[in-house]
C-alpha cells in the first residue's frame, strides 16, 4: 500500500540551555497512510546511538502496523541522517579537539528529547503524542518520561530499558559474560567454525592485512565482528562470513575483506564509537574507556592466548578503533576528551519516574546481548505503572524482523487489553 511522506526540518538550539546560541537543523520524515491524516501521532526514536531513522519504501516492517493506528514521525536524531550529521569532516571543522568534544557532548539523549519536544510543539501544539523507542531509542524514551512527560500520551519501548544508575562499567560487567555465552552457543551451533575462526585469527596475527580503506585488520578488530551475535540472524551471518574466508592457502579473499570492511567501518555512523560509553554518563566520574578496562577481567576474550576457541566481542567501543579506522582517526583526540570528561548531566529522574502517570509498555528480551535484562527489569520496577513483557521468543532486533506481533503486544499492554482473549 502507498504511503504519504512529508519532510520536516526545524532549527533547534545546539545547546537547549542556551536558546540564543548556535542552532542546528534537525530533520524528521512524516509517514501516513492515505486517509490517515487525522490519526494520533507517534514519534519513533531509533536505536544507536548514531543510526538514522528508517527510510521506509512502503508499509514494510513495524511501520505498516503503526500506520494502522498512527501518523508516524521518523526522527533523525541529531548527528544522524539529515540532522546535523556527524562525520570526520563536520566535526573537525569545529576547531581543535576541545571544541570538537564540547560540540559532541550535545548529542546525547537529553538533547534528542528536547529536539523531539520542539517537533511536537511545532506539529501538534499542546497535544500529546506516543513515543516508540527501540534500543537506545528506549533510553531516550525514559529520559522523555523523566523530564518532559507533559508531551507524552503513551510510551512503547522495545529492548531499551536502561539502568537508571548504571555506569558504563556496570553495563560491561553484565554484557561481557553474556557475549561469552553467545560465543559458546555459536560454536555449539557451528563446531567447525572453531578451527575456521582460529585460522583467520592466526593469519591476522602473523600478517599485515589491510581492508579496502587501508585500515589494518588486526585480531582485535576481527573479534569485534561479534556484535552481530546479538541479532536474530547474526550467528548464521558470522558463520557464512568465516567459513570460506580464504580463497587459497594463506590468502584471504577480496570478498571476505570487503564484507569485513562493510561491517567494521564507522564511516556511516561515527556517533556510535564517539558516544557509546557517554550515553551511560551521569553525574561525576569519567567513562574512561570502560570496555577496554574491563576486558582485562575476562581472559576468555584474549584471542590465541590458549587453545580455547577465539571469542568475538560485542557492542563495545575501544580506543584503538580511533587509531585504525580512517573515518575515526581525525576524531581521536576528541574521543579521548569525551572519555576523560568527569561530569555529565543526569539523564533520568527516579523520583519523576516513581510518580509516572503515562501508560508505559516495554518488551524486555530475556537473552538480550546488548541491553542487560537485570538492569532493564530493575528500571521497569522503578517506573510507576510500567507493564513489561519479558520474552525469549525474540532477539534485540525483533521490532524490525517481527514487526506487527511485537508492536501488537505492546499496544495491547499499554491499552490494558488481554492479548490472549479470543
Amino acid at each position: 500500500m502507498n504511503i504519504i511522506r512529508t519532510d520536516h526540518v526545524l532549527e533547534v538550539p545546539l545547546d537547549h540551555d542556551d536558546p540564543a546560541g548556535e542552532t542546528i537543523a534537525v530533520y524528521a520524515r512524516e509517514v501516513v497512510a492515505p486517509g490517515g491524516e487525522d490519526k494520533p501521532w507517534l514519534v519513533f526514536l531509533q536505536g544507536g546511538p548514531g543510526s538514522a531513522s528508517p527510510r521506509p519504501l512502503g508499509r514494510e516492517s513495524w511501520v505498516g502496523r503503526a500506520l494502522d493506528d498512527y501518523r508516524v514521525l521518523l526522527l533523525d536524531q541529531r548527528g544522524t541522517g539529515r540532522s546535523a550529521r556527524v562525520s570526520r569532516h563536520s566535526v573537525t571543522r569545529r576547531g581543535g579537539p576541545q571544541a570538537q568534544a564540547d560540540y559532541l557532548s550535545h548529542f546525547r539523549a537529553d538533547s534528542i528529547v528536547r529536539d523531539a519536544e520542539c517537533f511536537r510543539r511545532h506539529l501538534l501544539g499542546e497535544a500529546r503524542w506516543t513515543v516508540l523507542g527501540q534500543s537506545f531509542g528506549g533510553f531516550c524514551a525514559v529520559t522523555y518520561l523523566s523530564f518532559a512527560p507533559e508531551g507524552l500520551r503513551e510510551v512503547l519501548i522495545t529492548g531499551g530499558l536502561p539502568g537508571l544508575h548504571a555506569r558504563a562499567e556496570d553495563v560491561y560487567r553484565h554484557t561481557y559474560p553474556r557475549v561469552a555465552a553467545r560465543n559458546a552457543a555459536h560454536y555449539a551451533r557451528y563446531p567447525n567454525d572453531v578451527e575456521a575462526v582460529r585460522a583467520i585469527a592466526e593469519h591476522l596475527r602473523a600478517h599485515d592485512v589491510r581492508l579496502p580503506d587501508g585500515a589494518p585488520l588486526t585480531v582485535e578488530a576481527f573479534q569485534t565482528l561479534g556484535v552481530a551475535l546479538g541479532s536474530s540472524t547474526g550467528s548464521h551471518e558470522l558463520h557464512y562470513l568465516t567459513e570460506d574466508a580464504f580463497e587459497a592457502p594463506g590468502v584471504l579473499s577480496d570478498a571476505f575483506l570487503a564484507e569485513v570492511h562493510h561491517r567494521l567501518s564507522y564511516a556511516t555512523r561515527p556517533v556510535f564509537p564517539l558516544l557509546h560509553e557517554a550515553i551511560y554518563g551521569q553525574g561525576p566520574g569519567a567513562t574512561a574507556w570502560a570496555a577496554q578496562r574491563l576486558r582485562a577481567d575476562h581472559p576468555e576474550f584474549d584471542a590465541l592466548a590458549t587453545d580455547a576457541p577465539v571469542y568475538f566481542t560485542g557492542e563495545m567501543t575501544y580506543p584503538w578503533q580511533f587509531e585504525n579506522d580512517p573515518a575515526l582517526a581525525p576524531l581521536r583526540e576528541a574521543a579521548e576528551l569525551l572519555a576523560a570528561r568527569d561530569s555529565w548531566p543526569r539523564l533520568y529522574d527516579p523520583q519523576a519516574l516513581a510518580r509516572n502517570e503515562i501508560p508505559v509498555a516495554a518488551a524486555v528480551y530475556y537473552d538480550d546481548m546488548y541491553v542487560e535484562r537485570e538492569l532493564s527489569l530493575a528500571t521497569a520496577g522503578a517506573i510507576r505503572g510500567a507493564r513489561v513483557w519479558v520474552t525469549n521468543e525474540h532477539e534485540h532486533d525483533a521490532l524490525r524482523v517481527s514487526s506487527g506481533p511485537v508492536l501488537d503486544r505492546l499496544l495491547a499492554l499499554v491499552r490494558d487489553v488481554d492479548v490472549h482473549r479470543p
